[in-house]
């Protein structure tokens, strides 16, 4: 990851915000303020899984020798799931969190949108086809991480607008769009 081209907060380069702030007031503030952060820097690096306790530049200012707390980092990460745009893996533990910088019904809206714009309605396609190849080449659905595109799918399903084939492979998953 190239973290210099990526444009750091104000607050990234305060001691105190790497701290978890006792009073509630300024302690939302942080919260809100490190929700927006993991989002921009996770779009920025199209990192699409989190952990709390990897040694990254998003938890971990080297310049001003400041390492936030991974307890903290799963507050910041569970305010994030409260308000959609992240998902634990393993909800038990919390190590592994899916960021969803576009909510699951963004990226739904998005996969549909597509579909419609490119004729594919009653057409069968593999899931490895709508996140890379040249039918999404230059779309938002380029490189799209396969865990937020099976959950988006899954709303689509719900909503009675595709249908999802399972395969004896992931490589063998399918969708046809109705």
């Amino acid at each position: 990851m190239n973290s210099s081209t990526f444009n750091w907060p104000f607050f990234y380069h305060y001691p105190p915000y790497f701290t978890c702030q006792p009073v509630k007031e300024t302690a939302d503030k942080q919260s809100s303020l490190w929700g927006s952060l993991v989002l921009s820097y996770c779009k920025h690096h199209k990192v699409y899984i989190l952990s709390p306790s990897e040694d990254n530049p998003l938890w971990h200012n080297k310049n001003i020798n400041r390492r936030l707390p991974p307890e903290a980092a799963v507050a910041f990460l569970d305010d994030l799931v409260t308000a959609g745009h992240a998902l634990w893996l393993d909800p038990a533990t919390k190590t592994r969190c899916l960021i969803l910088w576009r909510r699951l019904p963004d990226v739904a809206a998005a996969i549909s949108a597509w579909a419609g714009s490119y004729g594919v309605s009653d057409s069968v396609m593999l899931l490895d086809e709508l996140t890379q190849g040249p039918e999404v080449a230059g779309t938002e659905l380029d490189g799209l991480h396969r865990e937020v595109l099976v959950r988006a799918l899954h709303l689509l399903e719900q909503q009675g607008k595709v249908k999802l084939f399972r395969g004896a492979t992931p490589e063998e998953e399918g969708v046809k769009f109705l």
